[in-house]
């Protein structure tokens, strides 16, 4: 059984895939190579998906930094300069405001309280997630495709082909909202070994209720969304100065499935900066974060047990007596 990464980005218009893949891919080997520890690094894919909401990618040749297709966020060696700090302050904050929010805009049955703000919001700040939500239709090479279903099949159809394969699901931002709705509702029987979000919008209200609703999802006792059956581990990073991670403890919003899994939060600081501007959203400075970093590693160095092993384990054979 072969190991495989997938990952699927986020937000906004990116540049041509393979160059996108190429700097994701240079992002996790520089995490890896810092651990200081030998690794080889599996088979990666891309789901690439800005090609349904923007015509053109960004353009790594145009100039003009007021062109649409300006690429100013490239991939860059992390700038060891970079000051952490752990924010205890803004810690204290965001979770006053996730607790706040959680009361003014949701119910127990995860309907929303004044969804026109919600729905604002998405308007306004997260257009491809209003054109995900609301199924836009586009047309592409003459023929006309609806974004979340054309989305939602492109992730489903790389996880179907890695199958038989040891997956490490890796999302950022609302990729992230897409891998959980397609493990969720559309593709529930591949076996995904490790699940990683980063600079998620999860947690938000009503990012929580479209999924309840769509779903007509049972809550647990706790009136929290269930954490897909089909995921073995999950890991959930953020950085506590990303403004799209602003709920950034997805531990808080998600129950176990029946497999005793659930979020484990890493808050990680993201090193990311062009044009000396930091971007704690930013994929590439969460890829290379050592917490995720050694996450990554565990699971290229780790050996799953055969089927023979595990029939074994079953029986009680090979078990030292206690």
């Amino acid at each position: 059984m072969a190991k495989v990464i997938i990952g699927i980005h986020g937000l906004e218009n990116k540049p041509p895939k393979e160059i996108l893949k190429e700097w994701w891919e240079l992002s996790m080997r520089e995490g890896l190579k810092k651990t200081g520890k030998d690794f080889s690094f599996p088979k990666f894919e891309l789901v690439y998906w800005a090609d349904l909401l923007y015509e053109k990618a960004l353009d790594l040749n145009e100039t003009n930094p007021d062109s649409p297709l300006f690429l100013e966020e490239r991939y860059y060696p992390a700038n060891e300069n970079i000051k952490k700090d752990a924010h205890p302050i803004r810690k204290m904050i965001l979770d006053w405001f996730d607790e706040a929010a959680e009361k003014i805009f949701m119910n127990n049955d995860y309907t929303t309280n004044y969804s026109f703000i919600s729905n604002a919001v998405i308007r306004k700040f997260f257009k491809d997630l209003e054109a995900y939500y609301e199924n836009m239709q586009v047309k592409r090479n003459g023929t006309v495709l609806k974004v979340r279903e054309e989305i939602r099949n492109r992730l489903a159809g790389i996880l179907n082909k890695y199958k038989k394969d040891e997956i490490f699901l890796v999302a950022h931002s609302m990729g992230t909202i897409i891998a959980f709705d397609v493990l969720s509702f559309h593709d529930v029987r591949t076996k995904i070994n490790t699940f990683a979000t980063m600079g998620s919008p999860l947690g938000i209200p009503f990012v929580r209720s479209r999924i309840a609703q769509e779903g007509k999802q049972t809550l647990s006792p706790d009136n929290k969304l269930l954490t897909p059956e089909n995921i073995k581990r999950w890991y959930n990073f953020s950085d506590l100065e990303d403004s799209v991670a602003v709920n950034y403890a997805l531990e808080n919003d998600f129950d176990e499935n029946k497999y005793k899994i659930k979020p484990v939060d890493f808050v990680v600081s993201n090193d990311y900066m062009a044009q000396d501007k930091r971007n704690p959203h930013k994929s590439f400075g969460y890829l290379r974060t050592p917490e995720f970093s050694n996450i990554l590693l565990e699971f290229i160095q780790r050996k799953e047990k055969g089927f023979i092993r595990r029939f074994f384990d079953l029986l009680g054979i090979g078990k030292e007596d206690k």
